[in-house]
């Protein structure tokens, strides 16, 4: 594991995650360039010990600041932009309030969901845990999931809308299930549904664990879907929080004396607070379980177990 992730283990409590995630998250990071990101790495091996107690030191912070938005934390390999952690908010939001506007066809209803969700497997397979795969070279069958993982969300995602464009109703009832219910479970499945096949490989190969040292102690497929799960449960909160606030806000406002004087007024609110709430939910879904897990020996294989004395054991669960 890189350098920076004993930041990652010190920190336990949402709260201090949630802020350190703030701190990340600045987009500013994605000017650095790659020079300076190595730099920044370089920088943080030389202090080593300082980052097991609280960092004071303005260009220590701001270098760990810049290597925990942009280096891998297995490979040590800088991002590439657009998939890196401070780049999931500006690049992600547009897709998200595009595919949630009330598409009138299923043409762009399918464009939209299919950029998301091929965003989303980007993503997912740039920041997983790399510690048994760390060759450059994707695997035909990793490339394979990767297409499946698009083609299944997006199907998925679509399905309630298909259903209205497929069997027209008036209906207020089918209207309110198929458009403001059902595409909150829906679209939240289909996002966790996009980490574990994306990250598929983990369930099979295991992923590294580690003691508090960082010594690698042996190989978990345990650990590895228990960081599948947690990762994929928390892209479902934020994409399902993101589907649901702006429908409970519409449906607030429609009953509204300005929404009834200005109906037109209600289209760019939904998409104002679809932007919001999305970036309102990336800092505190990625704060919801640590980046550096913390598994205990007995829930791991009896090889594992036999091999350290140590408690609890350590993993990179990816992002």
């Amino acid at each position: 594991m890189v350098v920076n992730v004993h930041q990652w283990r010190r920190e336990q409590s949402f709260f201090h995650r949630l802020l350190q995630w703030l701190d990340i998250l600045d987009p500013t990071t994605l000017l650095a360039s790659n020079k300076e990101i190595e730099n920044a790495l370089t920088l943080l091996q030389g202090s080593l010990p300082s980052l097991k107690e609280t960092v004071r030191d303005e260009k220590i912070k701001e270098a760990l600041k810049l290597t925990l938005s942009s280096i891998h934390p297995d490979t040590a390999d800088v991002l590439p932009t657009i998939f890196r952690a401070s780049a999931f908010m500006p690049f992600a939001t547009p897709l998200v309030v595009a595919m949630l506007l009330p598409h009138k066809g299923m043409k762009p209803a399918v464009f939209w969901q299919f950029l998301f969700q091929s965003y989303s497997a980007g993503y997912n397979l740039v920041n997983r845990n790399k510690t048994t795969c760390k060759d450059e070279k994707v695997p035909l069958k990793q490339v394979l999931l990767l297409f499946g993982a698009v083609t299944y969300t997006t199907c998925l995602g679509v399905s309630p809308q298909f259903v209205m464009h497929r069997y027209a109703s008036n209906s207020p009832v089918m209207f309110t299930v198929f458009k403001k219910i059902l595409p909150v479970p829906v679209l939240a499945f289909a996002s966790a549904l996009n980490v574990a096949i994306v990250r598929g490989f983990e369930f099979d190969q295991g992923i590294e664990v580690a003691d508090k040292n960082g010594n690698v102690v042996g190989v978990s497929q345990l650990a590895g879907t228990k960081a599948i799960k947690e990762t994929a449960l928390s892209r479902a909160v934020l994409v399902g929080a993101t589907v649901i606030a702006p429908n409970i806000l519409v449906g607030y406002l429609q009953r509204t004396n300005f929404i009834r004087r200005f109906p037109f007024g209600l289209a760019p609110i939904r998409h104002i607070m679809t932007a919001f709430v999305f970036g309102l939910m990336v800092p505190f879904a990625f704060s919801l379980y640590p980046q550096t897990g913390k598994i205990k020996r007995s829930n791991l294989e009896p090889l594992i177990q036999s091999a350290t004395t140590e408690e609890d054991l350590y993993y990179n669960r990816g992002l």
